[in-house]
């Protein structure tokens, strides 16, 4: 159950034309009283002879009362609308939800006599709109400070009470949703999203493949957005803003965005903490390749968010988020949409309320920016080995979220999941397929030997494990570790020691991909590539150019 506070109007008359009228597309169905605040108000919607003039009037008494001493704008309007799959409310039972609610956001305190006046009225099956005046019968002003989070909050104990879904709740660190304007902007112009939706992207994708500031501000301008810099007098970077070049407002000047109205983590002093100064350390890293240091340092993700402080839990979630937004830019073009969908999902999941150590997470953070300088994987397991480290480690986050109360992080996580999970399945098919060959092939010796490897590893698991499809595959994987000198022993205990191996819909199969990891076996696993890679992502050389408005 949700409540939305809309801003403060002044005329009454105007909200009780909608909520009796029939809606913008004809949607609203028998509008009607459904409680007020004495009992007796006039209810234009079932009694014919009540008009909306007879209901504006009662309800605006005590703010002609208070004449210049009421609030300018002085109408409280706020919908409360139940989930999908709740049950049918009776008009009784919404007339107490708008009652309690009221009483919690301080607008009618129960009992007080000189509450403000109100309505509830119910047009629809599964929502009620309350309307009040915010003057008080002592011709005071409301006294409603938060009203949001203790409306919320009373909502949270009617869930409980009455038997409804109870909705993930927010903390305040989820981006700005785009207005009705925008919204409206974005149809008319045939736009599937707004431009702060479209520019949140961008700076979000630039933000995980830049090292400086100024790589920062040229990926954005590389992408055909506007870019407008402030600058502090000692030369700094002060802030900020964004525009799409379309986008105009009606004197034809470009639609601004500063970054902390994109998102909280936009802001320019929130990049600046992240970035870093990596290209340096880019260059320096050699011996195995970028890709395959990227999935290593994402497959240890799960055991940071389990063992590390909470600050440095977030910095590796920020970091994963970081993940998610370049993997769009290099990976081969049929995976990109499920790939592009799972990151706009996991935004969400990136933020909350515990201050990130970025400096934790740092390892990550240069893995993710040295990938985008590498061709896509020619190699189809060493992708389906870093999806599957991407699936875990998100996996991992939704646990940790959840546990730390993080309602909408947590379902941000598990939507990830399902995307995730799909661009990991296209990729996985073929790898999949060669190793199960390869497993069918292991004389009787070997295959006995994989068995009894497997069986004192992890006793408790073993059964289960031979009797899933990809055992085929564990077992070839577990015969080249052994030939490349590895102790297949001591590779399964150490894979399995992460927690999240029990969410897994085939165990064998991650701890195929883990043992890949573990042992860097990716080399040969296959003999062709996924269709059309994608080049390396290079940082676009347009020339910053410094503005002042």
């Amino acid at each position: 159950m949700i409540a939305n506070i809309v801003k403060p109007g002044h005329k009454t008359r105007g909200v009780l034309n909608y909520l009796y009228g029939p809606g913008r597309a004809n949607e609203h169905t028998d509008p009607h009283l459904i409680a007020s605040w004495d009992g007796f108000a006039p209810d234009p919607g079932r009694d014919s002879e009540a008009t909306l003039a007879q209901l504006t009037t009662a309800l605006d008494l005590r703010v002609k009362q208070a004449r210049d001493k009421a609030p300018k704008e002085h109408v409280w309007h706020c919908s409360v609308r139940a989930a999908p799959e709740d049950r049918a409310l009776s008009d009784e039972e919404w007339a107490t939800i708008a009652r309690r609610v009221l009483n919690a956001a301080g607008i009618a305190p129960d009992g007080d006599p000189d509450a403000c006046r109100w309505v509830a009225v119910r047009h629809a099956e599964d929502h009620i709109h309350i309307v009040a005046t915010k003057v008080r019968g002592d011709l005071r002003p409301a006294r409603n400070w938060n009203d949001f989070l203790r409306a919320d909050k009373e909502l949270v104990a009617i869930e409980k009470e009455y038997g409804l879904r109870q909705v993930p709740r927010g903390d305040h660190t989820a981006a700005k949703r785009p207005t009705r304007a925008e919204q409206e902007k974005a149809r008319r112009t045939g736009n599937a999203r707004t431009s702060r939706e479209h520019l949140r992207t961008i700076v979000r994708t630039a933000v995980s493949a830049a090292t400086t500031a100024a790589e920062l501000f040229q990926i954005i301008e590389g992408t055909g957005a506007l870019v407008d810099v402030q600058y502090f007098p000692s030369g700094d970077v002060r802030g900020y803003k964004v525009a799409l070049s379309h986008d105009t407002n009606a004197q034809g000047e470009p639609v601004w965005f500063s970054g902390s109205t994109l998102a909280p983590d936009l802001s320019y002093p929130k990049i600046a903490e992240r970035l870093t100064a990596t290209e340096t350390k880019l260059t320096e890293q050699t011996g195995t390749t970028a890709w395959r240091r990227f999935a290593v340092a994402v497959d240890q993700t799960p055991d940071h968010l389990a063992h590390d402080e909470d600050e440095a839990g977030q910095a590796h979630i920020t970091v994963l988020a970081e993940a998610l937004d370049a993997l769009p830019l290099v990976a081969p073009v049929g995976l990109r949409p499920q790939l592009v969908q799972a990151a706009t999902v996991f935004e969400r999941a990136a933020r909350s309320r515990i201050p990130a150590q970025h400096q934790q997470a740092q390892a990550t953070r240069c893995a993710v920016k040295a990938v985008l300088r590498e061709p896509a994987p020619q190699d189809g397991a060493l992708l389906t080995i870093v999806l599957d480290a991407l699936l875990l480690a998100v996996i991992a986050a939704q646990h940790w979220h959840r546990t730390r109360q993080h309602h909408q992080q947590a379902e941000a996580a598990r939507q990830t999941v399902t995307h995730l999970r799909t661009a990991y399945r296209a990729t996985a098919t073929e790898p999949l397929t060669t190793l199960r060959q390869r497993g069918g092939r292991l004389n009787e010796t070997l295959r006995r030997r994989q068995e009894n490897t497997l069986r004192r590893a992890l006793p408790e698991l073993a059964e289960q494990i031979l009797a899933e499809p990809g055992w085929p595959s564990l077992a070839a994987t577990l015969a080249r570790a052994e030939a490349v000198g590895h102790k297949p022993t001591a590779l399964l205990t150490q894979a399995t020691v992460r927690k999240e191996t029990d969410t897994a819909t085939s165990l064998s199969e991650v701890l195929t991909w883990r043992l890949h990891r573990l042992a860097d076996l990716t080399a040969g696993t296959t003999s062709s590539a996924p269709a059309s890679p994608s080049a390396a992502y290079r940082p676009i050389n347009t020339r910053l150019q410094r503005r002042t408005r």
